[in-house]
């Protein structure tokens, strides 16, 4: 398989995620770039974002830097889930902010992997900083696997 099939399939793998991942959907998270091992996620703060102190939720940052994460570490078509993550916060996002998350990986061992995010402003201005750690499952990621693996409940 060539570099850009690679990529093409890294794509679609995601793209079959984020068309699954509601949570992601109502948050207003946009894919802005996919590559094996990497995510470029984006995301506008909006009011209902906001903690007491008028600044974004950091329980939204996380979710964002996730996310990324996430996405990151399933590029390859291998099904993975994080094992650990953590957050640093560097400075508050505010309302009509316009972030954006970058996840790469930092090492990828046969079911352990290592991966950074980044999450900015539309300043450039770092905002938060997360590690996560992943831990990859089996069978690889097909169609029919996420179909599958959908939980059926009624009334949600």
């Amino acid at each position: 398989m060539t570099m850009q099939n690679n990529v093409n399939a890294a794509r679609h793998h995601i793209e079959t995620l984020y068309a699954q991942d509601v949570c992601a959907q109502n948050m207003g998270i946009q894919i802005e770039h996919i590559d094996i091992g990497l995510a470029r996620l984006s995301m506008k703060i909006v009011p209902h974002m906001l903690n007491g102190h008028h600044r974004c939720h950091g329980g939204i940052l996380f979710s964002l830097a996730d996310t990324a994460f996430a996405y990151a570490c399933n590029s390859e078509g291998l099904a993975a889930v994080a094992s650990r993550g953590s957050i640093d916060f560097i400075r508050p996002a505010l309302v009509g902010d316009q972030l954006t998350a970058t996840a790469s990986v930092r090492h990828q061992g046969k079911n352990t992997g290592l991966y950074d995010v980044e999450i900015i402003n539309q300043n450039g201005n770092v905002v938060a900083f997360f590690r996560g750690y992943s831990h990859r499952l089996s069978p690889p990621i097909s169609d029919n696997t996420l179909k599958k693996n959908q939980p059926n409940r009624q009334g949600e």
